[in-house]
């Protein structure tokens, strides 16, 4: 009989009554306790958390700083209300102890009554650190603890943050005030450089003056004697000067009225002096050239010189027969060639000897090319300069005819004058000793204020000034200068989602390991009439590997469709190719361990089920467990499960899938090669099966 006759046989006799048939409808759902039942519990815990009671105490007194009322503890009251993370009831400290003690609150939030004192002195003289105060009990709960951290951590960042804003937008100011100041000061800094620097010129020019006045004054005491022996010829002479003067100014006035019809062209007088200034810069230049190529006239006449010299010595003077009718010329040349070249050397040696003069002679030539050209631009005045010469002269006649008239009053003055002049020495030389000392102190002063001023410009611009959109902008960064960018590539939408792979492997074991309870691994009959332990395996397998088929329906039905789960896969179709092939092959591995071990097998199955669930990572990573499960990891099948069913659910790279595919495929072909070496071995009767030792 083939094997699928005998697995065909095997499940009609669950229809020979009700009982067999509630049994075989229990193994089609059995799948559905573990599976849709363990992830249906806790298929989205944290959109329930609004349900955990949790107490609140909010005990801040609140506080004012610069006229502004504070209450930190109610705006996170507020916000943690309006949040429902949990279901907050604001209670007294006391009420908080207790209800979290005996179980009416999983944990308690306290915000002491100093906690907006402390917030707000971050931006005063003497900040203080507030701390919200949370306290947890794991003798109710552990899980809860472990989320509250999360939530708490994210309630505290958010508090610190406000708490810096205060602080950072007081020190933006203070920056901006500083940076004004800063600005003024150094307004004033420059005002004060340039005051200093004049009173620096005014005392240089006090010191020089007097540094004058001590000198003249010196001669002054020399010369008031001589003054006053020769005040008595002054007088006489004084009276010459008037008539000199009066001889002058008649001349000069003569010579005015010839020189103004030469004043009435302007132009002319400009074009003459451009003329001057022209003639004179080309003359310079030319010397320039002069001095320059000289040497060379010197060096290259001396060359001809000689060479003409061998020309002759060779031609008529060596006893040469005839000699040449040239030879008259050549000494002429000759000698020429050496006057030119003595005279060359003269003027080469000229000018070494007076590269001074003519140094001297270009810059005279260059101030008369100025000159010139200064006398072009002054020609248009020319005329009313003269005029106010004469004017100037005149008045000179007069101050003369009166100089004549004061000189006696000045004899009479000048033994007065010699008398006290030693005393102005020794006073003058004084003052112009503090002059110089003021001089000197003046230039540090200078330099000090300047200094300081572009210190004080420098300064200011890098103090920062910020307008208050910018001071918003630069508080709302320092405060919280870290976002947390998260990324999550193919997120599952809630903590079923992320379970399933998990769960689902779990139920369908357990499915194969109970239908195999009902169901015999190995056909008896088969057994005893002799048949292929191919077609025993598969007779044992079929039917299961079938129920399996109807699990997998079912299990998956349900957790798509049902309203409370609405399971989504990124693969449906490949989710279920990839569970009919895990169905097939933990059908394949139960089968053989109960052929193979009998009512030891079944312990076995449990223990394999325990192996495979504290090795496959389906909870933590594998790596968080101790050694000997990441050692038995790869080896196992729910492994491969675990990992290729989460790329099919919530999508991925599906090479985990395809390997796990292959391993499947290995573990179900090797476990129907053992099961049907182990319906060889069954064929044969033995005492031990005939009376078996343990039976369940």
């Amino acid at each position: 009989m083939r094997s699928p006759k005998l697995a065909a046989l095997e499940l009609k006799r669950f229809g020979r009554g009700k009982l067999p048939a509630a049994a075989l409808v229990a193994l089609l759902l059995l799948p559905l306790l573990y599976g849709a039942l363990y992830l249906c519990s806790f298929w989205d815990p944290y959109s329930r958390l609004d349900k955990v009671p949790v107490a609140l105490v909010n005990a801040d007194q609140g506080a004012t700083v610069e006229g502004k009322r504070i209450d930190a503890g109610g705006e996170i009251t507020k916000k943690l209300h309006a949040s429902k993370t949990f279901e907050w009831h604001d209670v007294s400290a006391q009420e908080a102890a207790e209800g979290l003690e005996h179980g009416t609150y999983y944990l308690s939030l306290t915000m002491p009554a100093d906690f907006s004192a402390k917030i707000a002195s971050s931006s005063g003289a003497d900040p203080a650190t507030s701390a919200l105060q949370v306290r947890t009990n794991d003798a109710n709960n552990y899980i809860v603890g472990s989320i509250s951290r999360t939530v708490f951590s994210e309630v505290r960042a958010a508090a610190s943050t406000n708490a810096s804003r205060g602080f950072l937008d007081k020190i933006f100011v203070s920056f901006s005030d500083l940076h004004d100041k800063t600005a003024e000061a150094a307004d004033g800094a420059d005002k004060l450089k340039d005051g200093a620097g004049k009173a620096q010129q005014g005392a240089k020019d006090l010191a020089d003056g007097l540094d004058t006045a001590e000198e003249k004054t010196g001669e002054l005491s020399g010369g008031l004697k001589k003054l006053e022996s020769g005040a008595g010829k002054l007088e006489t002479g004084s009276k010459d000067v008037a008539d000199g003067t009066q001889a002058l100014a008649d001349k000069v006035n003569g010579a005015a009225d010839k020189a103004r019809p030469f004043l009435k062209d302007p132009k002319q007088v400009a074009d003459t002096a451009v003329l001057v200034a022209d003639t004179a810069k080309v003359v310079n230049n030319h010397l320039e050239t002069f001095a320059k190529k000289a040497p060379a006239a010197a060096t290259v006449t001396q060359r001809v010189s000689t060479e003409a010299s061998e020309v002759y010595a060779k031609t008529c003077t060596a006893g040469a027969k005839p000699v040449p009718a040239t030879c008259p010329q050549l000494k002429k040349l000759k000698d020429d060639a050496a006057e030119g070249a003595l005279l060359a050397g003269d003027v080469n040696n000229l000018v070494k000897d007076a590269n001074g003069d003519l140094g001297k002679l270009r810059r005279q030539l260059t101030d008369l090319e100025k000159q010139a050209r200064d006398l072009a631009k002054a020609a248009p005045g020319l005329s009313s300069d003269l005029d106010a010469a004469v004017t100037k002269v005149n008045a000179l006649n007069t101050g003369a005819h009166k100089v004549a008239s004061g000189v006696a009053q000045l004899h009479t003055g000048l033994g007065t004058a010699s008398s006290g002049s030693g005393k102005l020495v020794e006073g003058v030389g004084k003052l112009g000793d503090g002059a110089h000392r003021l001089d000197g102190g003046m230039y540090k002063l200078v330099d000090g204020t300047g200094e300081l001023a572009g210190g004080l410009h420098s300064g200011a611009e890098k103090i920062p000034d910020y307008d208050e959109q910018q001071r918003g902008t630069r508080t709302e960064v320092m405060a919280d200068p870290v976002k947390l960018a998260n990324q999550s590539l193919h997120k599952a939408p809630n903590y079923g989602t992320g379970f399933a792979p998990y769960f689902i492997p779990l139920s369908l074991w357990v499915g194969a390991m109970v239908a195999y309870m009902l169901i015999a691994p190995l056909n008896k009959r088969a057994l005893a009439a002799g048949a292929s332990p191919w077609r025993i395996a598969l007779a044992g397998w079929l039917p299961v590997a079938g129920l399996g088929v109807a699990q997998v329906a079912a299990l998956m039905s349900v957790l798509h469709w049902a309203p409370s789960l609405g399971l989504q896969m990124a693969h449906p179709a490949l989710t279920i190719g990839f569970l009919l092939l895990v169905t097939a092959c933990f059908a394949a591995i139960v089968q053989w361990l109960n052929a193979k071990f009998g009512a030891a097998g079944r312990i076995l199955v449990l223990a394999v089920l325990m192996l495979q669930l504290t090795s496959a990572g389906g909870t933590y990573p594998v790596q968080t467990s101790p050694d000997f499960f990441n050692w038995i990891h790869p080896y196992l099948p729910m492994s491969y499960i675990v990992d290729g069913l989460r790329r099919l659910i919530t999508g991925g790279d599906l090479t985990p899938v395809w390997q796990g595919c292959a391993v499947l495929a290995a573990f179900t072909v090797g476990s129907l090669v053992l099961t049907s070496l182990a319906a060889r071995g069954k064929q044969v009767w033995t005492m031990d099966r005939l009376h078996p030792e343990l039976s369940l």
